[in-house]
């Protein structure tokens, strides 16, 4: 597999401030100062890290697993720069409020943060970092997921998992040979996360044609050509295929600078992260635990058939959502439930709302509709991409039960104030006959 080749490289222009905005406005920067994707790193780590200027007294943050697979490496490395602390979070730590007070603490002294690790190494350090106003970098040991360079965190505070502002590292690190050593769970879950490119797409064209919200091209233009190569022949994720790791890493990194430039997850987060979001906080007891990107496929292709079929139905009649607070609380628990309305009231429609936008569907859906399928990737051909890499693509393979699975379909719309097909489905009653209670 050959790697993708843009001219001029738009991972470049972006780091430069020079990326062109494909909608006119000014050239588009970013606050991350370096990204270097290499076949090595060994015996680099400190020149790397140098130039960026993090002071003296550096915290290496990793738990036991990323310790033995390059956390060692990072804190031999560096120790010439300075002071270094090593931070060993337990094994296989939870991004929770709780945990970050822990890095926090153990991080008191330090001038900047060096996570080494993936998905909850990295939002614990990130945000851990800007709650106290530290700078970060990250190296990276799976690709696993599209936040390195995400300037949010998905951390859980009493009980309710909520994308929450945090700090953008400097700089951003990736072995290929590192990543392509990761168990292949993780390298699934890493396509599992780009795969959702398309739905969560779709959902913000949605939202921007119906409600007004504001909409950009530049994440998805940056996208396109590593994309395509990542696509195209997935299989070779898992036979250590650097180049097809390269194109990978090259696509997460893109997507979190694409959330980054749009100062929030829009581009890349919408209703398959909501579904796969109330499965970390409602998941049975005793269930296996499971990767996010893994959760994120399968909702995915749950969002990418449901807009598929909302779309082929015309122009839908919005109806006056008849949940109301107590209903809500007693549904999802009186401590959450109170968050969820929040998020939810502020998007909910009510008898005066629902002919008015009713009406701006039926104005809007034709442009809608191409603009979105102009943007699809079929359902059917995500599911395939997923198989060809030997991924999940059904509840049953994430381990959940038809019944809990529909019920998070259902519910996942209340988690945020974020309007998404999930949202179009349930107010026009299409979401009950597809996913009954």
């Amino acid at each position: 597999m050959k790697a993708a080749a843009t001219t001029p490289d738009a991972l470049d222009l972006l780091l430069r401030g020079e990326y062109p905005d494909p909608e006119g406005g000014a050239p588009i920067g970013v606050p991350v100062k370096v990204v270097h994707i290499a076949r090595s790193l060994s015996g680099i780590e400190a020149d790397l890290v140098a130039p960026l200027g993090l002071g003296r007294r550096l915290a290496v943050v990793s738990d036991p697993a990323t310790r033995e697979m390059l956390g060692a490496r990072v804190e031999r490395a560096l120790a010439g720069l300075g002071g270094i602390v090593p931070v060993v979070l337990e094994a296989q730590p939870h991004a929770d409020a709780q945990t970050v007070e822990t890095v926090r603490r153990a991080c008191g002294s330090v001038d900047a943060l060096v996570a080494v690790g993936s998905g909850t190494l990295n939002d614990l350090c990130k945000f851990a970092a800007a709650k106290d106003g530290k700078p970060y970098v990250v190296f990276a040991t799976a690709p696993s997921m599209n936040g390195y360079t995400s300037m949010n965190a998905a951390i859980t505070v009493d009980g309710h998992k909520q994308t929450l502002p945090a700090a953008t590292p400097l700089g951003v690190f990736m072995d290929l040979a590192v990543l392509a050593a990761a168990p292949a769970r993780m390298i699934r879950a890493g396509l599992g996360d780009s795969l959702c490119r398309p739905t969560a797409q779709a959902d913000w064209l949605l939202s921007h044609h119906l409600l007004g919200t504001p909409y950009r091209r530049a994440p998805f233009a940056m996208l396109a050509d590593d994309e395509s190569v990542l696509l195209s022949e997935p299989e070779a994720l898992l036979r250590g295929d650097l180049d097809a790791m390269r194109a990978l890493a090259r696509t997460l990194v893109l997507s979190g600078l694409g959330m980054t430039i749009c100062n929030g997850s829009y581009p890349a987060s919408q209703g398959e992260h909501l579904i796969s979001h109330y499965i970390d906080m409602f998941a049975p007891v005793g269930r296996e635990s499971h990767f996010h990107g893994e959760q994120v496929v399968v909702a995915t292709l749950t969002m990418a058939r449901i807009q598929e079929e909302m779309l082929a139905a015309g122009p839908p009649t919005l109806r006056p959502s008849p949940i109301t607070h107590t209903e809500l609380k007693e549904r999802l628990g009186s401590e959450i439930g109170e968050s969820c309305w929040r998020e939810f009231e502020a998007k909910r429609v009510t008898e005066e709302t629902a002919p008015k936008l009713t009406r701006r569907a039926a104005r809007a859906w034709n442009d809608m509709r191409d603009s979105i399928r102009g943007a699809s990737i079929p359902a059917a051909r995500l599911a395939a991409i997923m198989k060809r890499a030997g991924g999940p693509t059904t509840p049953a393979d994430i381990g959940l039960s038809p019944a809990f699975y529909a019920a998070a379909v259902r519910n996942a719309r209340f988690l945020r104030n974020r309007y998404t097909f999930l949202d179009l489905a349930d107010d026009s009653g299409h979401l009950a006959r597809w996913w009954p209670t």
